[in-house]
């Protein structure tokens, strides 16, 4: 049944950026899903959340597994009717971290990061789009990194010159190019798909070493979640501030 809140689904919600990405959006007054790989750690997420008064529900979403995206799509269909904005959170670094070792980076590895980083944001985007296109004004935001800016890795004076993962690096990059032409796609439509680098936050990927505490991190994919209808598709966003592809 439709409601008239809108509605986030929030893959990796059950911590760091997700969780907080999900916080924030919830104390806005919208209603939450929160995703996580296994049933227990998201109904956990969603009782902390609804501890907090907000609107939280917590489902089982393994973005890898088409049949987790299958189910996801009928229980927000079932229970709400649509999908008012869809956060792809879900990540993984690269098993030997930003070491750049780009000659030895092996095909297991690349289908690793790229399976969860760039293949399951398109699968579950493609499943749930029909649901996004049921909202008045949806959201697509893509949880990218300024690590994927081909720009900037170019220059050698760029502050990430020497911060190369391959793996990594490519499945953002793949990720942005992914969000230009799915905005494209639909630029005629009211919805709005913008890539959002978080920032080099203190989160288990990110380390303590990160200069950024987690509700800063969640800023951005919050502000492009809630953009109005003169805001931007199509783009790559930090703290309100475009980046270089």
């Amino acid at each position: 049944m439709a409601q008239e809140k809108k509605v986030a689904l929030i893959t990796g919600a059950n911590r760091g950026i997700g969780y907080e990405t999900a916080k924030q959006l919830g104390e806005q007054g919208i209603t939450v899903v929160v995703a996580a790989r296994s049933l227990s750690s998201a109904e956990e997420t969603a009782t902390k959340l609804k501890a907090a008064g907000i609107d939280a529900y917590g489902i089982q979403l393994d973005v890898t597994r088409a049949e987790d995206r299958v189910a996801a799509e009928k229980y927000l269909a079932d229970k709400f009717g649509k999908l008012d904005i869809l956060i792809n959170n879900a990540g993984v670094n690269a098993s030997t971290g930003f070491k750049n070792v780009t000659s030895q980076v092996e095909d297991e590895e690349l289908l690793r990061v790229f399976n969860t980083n760039l293949f399951a944001v398109v699968a579950l985007t493609r499943e749930l789009l029909p649901l996004v296109k049921k909202s008045p004004a949806g959201r697509i935001v893509n949880l990218s990194s300024i690590l994927g800016s081909l720009t900037l890795h170019a220059d050698p004076n760029s502050p990430i010159a020497n911060f190369k993962s391959f793996a990594y690096d490519g499945s953002k990059t793949a990720l942005n190019q992914y969000t230009v032409h799915l905005a494209h796609e639909l630029k005629d439509t009211p919805i709005k798909v913008n890539a959002a680098h978080p920032g080099w936050v203190k989160t288990e990927m990110g380390t303590d070493a990160a200069p950024m505490e987690i509700p800063d991190g969640a800023r951005t994919s919050v502000e492009l979640a809630l953009l109005g209808p003169e805001g931007p598709s199509g783009r790559f966003i930090h703290m309100g501030s475009e980046l270089p592809w």
